[in-house]
C-alpha cells in the first residue's frame, strides 16, 4: 500500500513537473521575443535585459530543481549485525573555538551508542596546539592531534589526522556539533548497501555473482541542525513557527540531489569512507570551503553518495548578523570558485550531476537578482522606465498561469520546511551584502584568507539596524512607488498598473521585514532554553515530589507542581533525572515559585554549575533540539508576533533586571580576577578592597 502511494505521488510529481515546464517555457519564449523594450531608449533596453535574465535564470533554476531534487530518494537502511559495526574514527576539528564548548561536543561523541564502544576512536583536531586542548582531551579519554603552523586551515587540520588514523569508516563534526546517540547506528549500516539487498522486506548479504564493483559508497551527510534558534527565528521571535533556514537544504534540496548522485559534503555530521578520501587524496586544500569541493572530487571518481533527512547532531547557528555574512560570503565564494573551475567541468560528473551542481552556483546569483526585481517597479513608477512591454490582458494570460503553476511546483517540492514567502524575505535581508563578493569571486578576484565563524554563546543584542541602510532606502522608494501608482490610477480610472502596485506592495512587505529583522532583539537567557520533557524527581520536607521539566538548560531547569507549600526559594535539593536512555542527579536551590492557573511553576538552579556534569549535559543534548520544524505562520501572524515581542509591556523592567544582572556578573568577575603580580598573600585583602 505505502509502495502504491509513493508511485501514485511520483506520478502526480512527473505531471506537475512537465505541466510546470510547459507553461514557463511558453512564457519564457513571449517575455524573449514580445516584450523587450527596444522602443524606449538604451536605458530601458539594458534593465529590460537584465530583468528577463533574472527571470529566466530563476525559472531555469527551478525547474532544474525539479528535474534533480523534486523526487526525493533516499535510500533504504540496510540491517546488519553487529559484527558487521567496523571501527570509526570520529575527528573533531577546532581552530579556537572554547574548550567548554568542545567539552559538549566530546561528551556526546562518548556517549555514541555501538556494539563494541572500543571501535569508536574520538580525536580532537587542534590546529592551534593549544595546551588546554591537549589537557581536555587527556581528562576525558579521547585522542588530540594538534599542528602549530597549519598552512592549509580545515583542511590541513582534518588531513593530518587522516594520516595517521586507519579506521575505514571516518566521521567529521565541526567544534559545536552535538552527535545524538543514534549518530553511529543510523549512519554505519548505509555503508552496506552495496553488499546487501533487500527481498520480501528482509536485508541478506549479496552473492558475489549479486555484488556490483561499480558501486562504491563514498560519504553520507545528516542534516546540519541547530540547538539555538537562528538570526531569523530570533530576530522575528517565531522559534516555534518558522524552521531554522537551513532546514529547507539539508532535508529537502540535499537530499533530493540523491537522485543525481549530487548532495553536497557540508564538512560535518557526515560518515565517509576512508577509501574515497585516500583516492581524491583526502580533503581538497587550496578552497575556501574544503568540504564542497572534496564532496565533488569523490562523486566524480565514482563513489555513491546519499543524504538523509534525519537530524542525528546539532550545533550553534551564528547569532550576529555580520558572522552570518562572512559565513554566506564564504560559502558563496567557495561554490563559485569550485563550479568556475577548469576541474569541475573536465572532471567525470554525469551531466546531470554538473546541471545539479550548476543551480548550486546560480542560487548564489539569487541574490542580484532580488536587486533587479525590487527595483524594476520602483523605476517605473517613480521614473517612468519601461523595462516590460506589455498589457494587462497578456499579463492575465501569459504571466499568471506561469507565475501560479511554477510557485504550486516549487511548493510541492519544498514540503511544510520552507514557503516561497520565507525565501524571498531571507533573500531581500541578506542581498546587499553577497552581490559583490559573488562578483568579485566569478571575476577571478579570490578571497584568500576568511575569518572562522564564531561558535561562542553569544547574548548580546543582535542589533545590526545601521547595516538595514539599503533597505531603509528601497522602503521608502517603494512606498513612494504605491502612492505614485495608486494616485496615477485614480486620476486615469485604470487598472493597468495593477500588477505593479501588486510588485510594489509585495517588495514592500520583503523589505519591512528586512528592516524588522535588522533591528533585532535582546536575548534574556543566560543559555538556551529546552523544552525536552524528562522525568525529574526529589524528595521535599512532605515527600517525594515527581514531575517533568517544562524547560531545562544548563543552568538550572523549570518544572510544575500542583501545590508548594512544603518549598521555598533557596530550599537545596538533589533531583534526580531519568529518560529513556539512562539516569543521572544534580544538586540544585529553588530560584523562583510562580502560580500559574492550577499549578506552580517552579525554576531550580544548579548549586554548582562550575562543575561539569557531563550525564546533565547529556540529557540537555542528546535529545533532539525542540524549535519549529515546519512554517505555521502567515504574514500577517509574523508582523504580529513580532510587534508583541518589540512592545512586550514587561520589555523595561526585563532590560533593566538583565542590565543589574549583567553589572553584577561584570563586578563579580572584577572581585574575582586577582593580578598575577600580586603576592599570594595579599590576594584577600585585594578582593575586600574591591
Amino acid at each position: 500500500m505505502e509502495c502504491l502511494l509513493e508511485r501514485d505521488e511520483m506520478t502526480k510529481n512527473k505531471i506537475l513537473s512537465v505541466v510546470t515546464i510547459g507553461v514557463c517555457a511558453l512564457y519564457l519564449i513571449w517575455r524573449l521575443f514580445f516584450t523587450l523594450p527596444f522602443d524606449y531608449g538604451i536605458v530601458a533596453l539594458i534593465g529590460g535585459i537584465l530583468l528577463f535574465v533574472s527571470e529566466f535564470a530563476s525559472m531555469t533554476e527551478g525547474l532544474i530543481n525539479l528535474k534533480c531534487t523534486g523526487f526525493h530518494k533516499k535510500p533504504e537502511k540496510p540491517v546488519i549485525e553487529d559484527d558487521d559495526y567496523c571501527d570509526v574514527d570520529v575527528l573533531i576539528a577546532t581552530h579556537s573555538e572554547d574548550c567548554s564548548l568542545l567539552a559538549k561536543t566530546v561528551n556526546g561523541c562518548l556517549h555514541m551508542k555501538y556494539p563494541d564502544p572500543k571501535r569508536v576512536h574520538i580525536y580532537l583536531c587542534d590546529d592551534g596546539n593549544r595546551p588546554e586542548v591537549r589537557t581536555l582531551a587527556e581528562d576525558m579519554g579521547v585522542g588530540c592531534f594538534q599542528l602549530e603552523k597549519n598552512t592549509e586551515a580545515k583542511a590541513g587540520n582534518l588531513n593530518n589526522a587522516l594520516k595517521q588514523t586507519h579506521s575505514p569508516l571516518v566521521v567529521t563534526f565541526d567544534a559545536d556539533m552535538i552527535p545524538r546517540a543514534e549518530f553511529l547506528m543510523e549512519t554505519v549500516p548505509y555503508f552496506h548497501l552495496p553488499k546487501m539487498i533487500q527481498e520480501n522486506g528482509i536485508w541478506r548479504k549479496r552473492t558475489e555473482e549479486e555484488i556490483d564493483p561499480d558501486f562504491k559508497m563514498g560519504f553520507v551527510q545528516t542534516p546540519q541542525n541547530f540547538y539555538n534558534p537562528d538570526l531569523f527565528q530570533f530576530n522575528f521571535a517565531c522559534e516555534q513557527a518558522i524552521p531554522n533556514e537551513q532546514d529547507y537544504f539539508f532535508k529537502e534540496i540535499n537530499v533530493g540531489r540523491n537522485m543525481t548522485n549530487s548532495p553536497i559534503y557540508a564538512g560535518s555530521n557526515t560518515m565517509i569512507t576512508r577509501e574515497c578520501l585516500e583516492e581524491v587524496g583526502y580533503i581538497h586544500t587550496n578552497n575556501i570551503t574544503e568540504d564542497f569541493a572534496t564532496g565533488i572530487d569523490i562523486q566524480a571518481h565514482g563513489y555513491r553518495c546519499y543524504a538523509t533527512d534525519e537530524v542525528l547532531a546539532s550545533g550553534l547557528a551564528p547569532n550576529d548578523f555580520e558572522q552570518l555574512i562572512q559565513q554566506r560570503q564564504r560559502w558563496g565564494r567557495g561554490c563559485v570558485q569550485t563550479i568556475m573551475s577548469k576541474t569541475f567541468w573536465t572532471s567525470n560528473l554525469p551531466f546531470w550531476t554538473k546541471m545539479s551542481y550548476l543551480n548550486c552556483l546560480s542560487y548564489w546569483w539569487t541574490f542580484a537578482r532580488r536587486a533587479v526585481f525590487i527595483l524594476a517597479p520602483i523605476l517605473f513608477s517613480l521614473f517612468g522606465l519601461v523595462l516590460l512591454k506589455t498589457t494587462l490582458l497578456e499579463l492575465l494570460l501569459i504571466w499568471c498561469p506561469a507565475y501560479l503553476m511554477f510557485n504550486t511546483a516549487v511548493k510541492r517540492i519544498s514540503g511544510k520546511i520552507r514557503v516561497n514567502r520565507w525565501s524571498n524575505i531571507v533573500d531581500t535581508i541578506l542581498f546587499p551584502y553577497l552581490i559583490l563578493p559573488i562578483l568579485a569571486e566569478t571575476l577571478g578576484l579570490s578571497l584568500r584568507k576568511f575569518a572562522v565563524t564564531d561558535k561562542s554563546a553569544n547574548f548580546k543584542r543582535t542589533s545590526s539596524l545601521y547595516l538595514a541602510v539599503p533597505h531603509i532606502f528601497l522602503l521608502v522608494a517603494t512606498v513612494l512607488g504605491v502612492i505614485v501608482t495608486v494616485l496615477e490610477m485614480l486620476a486615469t480610472r485604470s487598472i493597468g498598473s495593477i500588477f505593479v502596485l501588486f510588485w510594489l506592495l509585495v517588495n514592500g512587505y520583503y523589505l519591512m521585514m528586512a528592516v524588522l529583522f535588522m533591528s533585532g532583539r535582546i536575548n534574556f537567557q543566560d543559555s538556551q532554553h529546552y523544552t525536552t520533557p524528562i522525568q525529574v524527581r526529589f524528595t521535599s520536607p512532605l515527600g517525594v515530589c515527581e514531575s517533568v521539566t517544562e524547560e531545562i538548560y544548563e543552568s538550572g531547569f523549570a518544572f510544575t507542581l500542583h501545590s508548594s507549600e512544603s518549598l521555598k526559594e533557596k530550599d537545596t535539593f538533589k533531583f534526580a533525572f531519568t529518560d529513556e536512555t539512562f539516569s543521572t542527579w544534580t544538586e540544585a536551590y529553588i530560584e523562583s515559585l510562580e502560580q500559574k492557573e492550577n499549578k506552580w511553576f517552579i525554576r531550580a538552579r544548579l548549586s554548582h554549575p562550575e562543575h561539569v556534569n557531563f550525564e546533565y549535559l547529556q540529557l540537555i543534548y542528546g535529545h533532539k533540539p525542540t524549535l519549529a520544524e515546519s512554517v505555521s505562520t502567515n504574514a500577517v501572524d509574523e508582523i504580529l508576533l513580532y510587534l508583541d515581542m518589540k512592545f512586550d509591556l514587561n520589555l523595561k523592567e526585563r532590560i533593566a533586571q538583565h542590565e543589574n544582572r549583567h553589572a553584577a556578573n561584570k563586578r563579580q568577575n572584577e572581585v574575582n580576577r586577582v593580578p598575577r603580580w600580586l603576592p599570594h598573600g595579599l590576594a584577600s585583602t585585594y578582593r575586600s578592597f574591591l
